[in-house]
């Protein structure tokens, strides 16, 4: 399998999308079907929200994709709806992309389109949905991820009218969503995969590295309190440092072995990412992670929950040892940490089904009705 999947290789190419750029690697077995299910989008408005802060905005814009139908039961409940939750400065385009969509939602796959009603939400804040560069600025609400998680159930209630969920599944921020959408919500879902992250507060060098970042967009003259003409020079450090928490220090080293290939990289990285990215979206963005901690409820969570970590995700390092202990305060939990080997991407190897399928299909199988 790691022939194949270095084989499938596209030159070692990086793609963080947004800001923090969910860093991943394109991998695809040359068997995987090039013909992908067919993707609905579509938006949501939601009037006279009010956010946690007491902030308010008169609409709020949810974009989202769905592949498939929702199939009900006879009591009108929802049987085959699956979430997706996509990460930090990230968007939903990712998952239906062949690196992910053309692993699992092929006919035969794990999340067959054919049997699963798949949905993926931009979140408020990123991609199409309402978010900070709109226009307001610095003077968009400061959402957090509680305000994530209700906007997310009020599109699938009220503008989808999806009333339970097969599966959550979420990648990095997504990965934090998904706790808070077990204690939150704990009959509205069958199952829960949360990859890439912890349930603990962020804090230490999670939060030293998230507050360089923004300090150095807003101390940066440039940024005018929001008011930039242009992007202000600092979003070049923010780049830079979430380049360095979504990568792999061993893939690096392979790929870019001398020190003018790794500057040439960096270069042109931080030039792709300049012209996609917006300073404001990636402050609040960061921000809204400031008082995420599911660790005390943990227990209210009832469904089988198989989490995912990989042992070189700078992002939750293994050698802090906190899932192994939080895990067991979730009745149904499981958490796998992915030994290091070839087949890792860093932060990024949640969006790398063909490395974790086998422990989705465990999931499935055990959360079954």
């Amino acid at each position: 399998m790691q022939k194949a999947i270095r084989c499938a290789r596209t030159a070692a190419i990086v793609s963080m999308v947004a800001l923090v750029g969910i860093l991943y690697l394109t991998l695809v077995l040359p068997s995987v079907a090039q013909t992908l299910p067919t993707v609905t989008e579509g938006d949501y408005v939601i009037t006279n929200y009010t956010f946690k802060t007491g902030e308010a905005l008169p609409q709020v814009k949810l974009h989202y994709r769905t592949i498939g139908k929702p199939e009900r039961n006879s009591n009108g409940q929802v049987t085959n709806a699956v979430l997706v939750l996509h990460g930090t400065g990230g968007n939903g385009a990712k998952f239906v992309a062949p690196p992910f969509a053309g692993v699992l939602f092929n006919p035969g796959q794990l999340l067959d389109a054919n049997r699963y009603y798949i949905i993926v939400p931009d979140n408020v804040g990123h991609g199409k949905s309402t978010k900070p560069s709109d226009g307001l600025h610095a003077r968009f609400p400061q959402y957090d991820y509680d305000d994530m998680v209700d906007l997310q159930h009020r599109l699938l209630v009220d503008g989808l009218k999806v009333n339970h969920l097969r599966l959550i599944m979420g990648t990095s921020m997504g990965c934090m969503h998904s706790f808070v959408w077990g204690e939150t919500f704990p009959d509205f879902m069958d199952a829960l995969m949360p990859m890439a992250c912890n349930t603990i507060p962020i804090a230490g060098r999670n939060r030293i590295i998230r507050k360089i970042a923004i300090d150095a967009i807003i101390d940066d003259p440039g940024y005018n309190g929001g008011e930039y003409k242009v992007q202000p020079a600092g979003l070049n450090t923010a780049i830079g440092v979430y380049l360095i928490l979504m990568s792999s220090p061993l893939q690096l080293q392979k790929d870019y072995p001398t020190g003018e290939q790794a500057a040439a990289y960096l270069d042109q990285f931080r030039k792709t990412m300049r012209e996609s990215t917006d300073a404001n979206d990636v402050v609040y963005a960061f921000r809204s992670s400031r008082n995420y901690n599911p660790s005390p409820a943990l227990s209210k969570i009832k469904v089988p929950v198989m989490a995912i970590n990989s042992a070189d995700d700078f992002v939750n390092p293994p050698e802090l040892g906190s899932m192994e202990k939080e895990i067991k305060k979730i009745p149904k939990g499981q958490f796998v940490l992915l030994p290091m080997s070839d087949e890792l991407r860093g932060h990024g190897t949640h969006s790398l089904p063909l490395v974790w399928q086998d422990y989705l299909r465990q999931l499935l199988a055990r959360s079954a009705k």
